[in-house]
């Protein structure tokens, strides 16, 4: 297989993840400005998933972008990010309804914690087909951002149990760290 078509295929399964996203998102029931306020939640919670399935996007294009060939454990390795972004939906509609319960927010927590993880085990797998001239060897490093990521996602989760608001800041907080691209990898291209 191509690294093209596992493009391809990602960004495919990538785009029904947020068209379910969207699809979870329902009008109020009243035509007035407190029902509508009453889903703010909801649309905050959809607002920071979709900012998150776009740096898993933005973040898995540039991994592909430099990756020169692919193999079955990186192709396993992919699928392995996707199972984990698919439940983004799921824990989104859960974190949205019940915010301030520690389960949703442990969930929505833990989703991200694997799909972080499951970034890695990919851009690990990347990095083991390829020899040591690689580009993103060099571009990577030693990953402290990546593995930052993982720290702040197991302090948030561990935090639900104190305050659910607490750990969602913490869930932000890495989204903000990844908003803007990896510019180690931009260079290297």
């Amino acid at each position: 297989m191509t690294k093209n078509r596992l493009e391809a295929f990602s960004d495919g399964v990538l785009a029904i993840i947020i068209t379910i996203m969207v699809l979870e998102l329902k009008a109020p029931e009243g035509t007035d400005l407190n029902s509508l306020l009453s889903k703010t939640p909801i649309f905050l919670s959809y607002i920071a998933s979709f900012i998150y399935v776009g740096i898993y996007w933005n973040n898995h294009h540039h991994l592909f972008q430099i990756t020169e060939k692919v193999n079955g454990k990186i192709l396993w390795a992919n699928l392995h990010l996707l199972f984990w972004l698919s439940l983004i939906p799921f824990t989104t509609s859960w974190i949205g309804e019940h915010y301030d319960a520690i389960l949703p927010v442990i969930a929505y927590g833990a989703v991200l914690l694997l799909s972080a993880i499951a970034y890695y085990i990919l851009q690990n797998e990347i990095l083991k087909a390829h020899d040591e001239n690689f580009a993103l060897k060099k571009a990577v490093g030693k990953d402290g951002k990546g593995k930052l990521s993982i720290v702040f996602y197991l302090i948030g989760i561990a935090l639900s149990f104190i305050s659910p608001w607490i750990a969602i800041a913490c869930y932000i907080l890495v989204g903000i760290m990844w908003l803007i691209p990896d510019k180690r990898i931009e260079k290297s291209i």
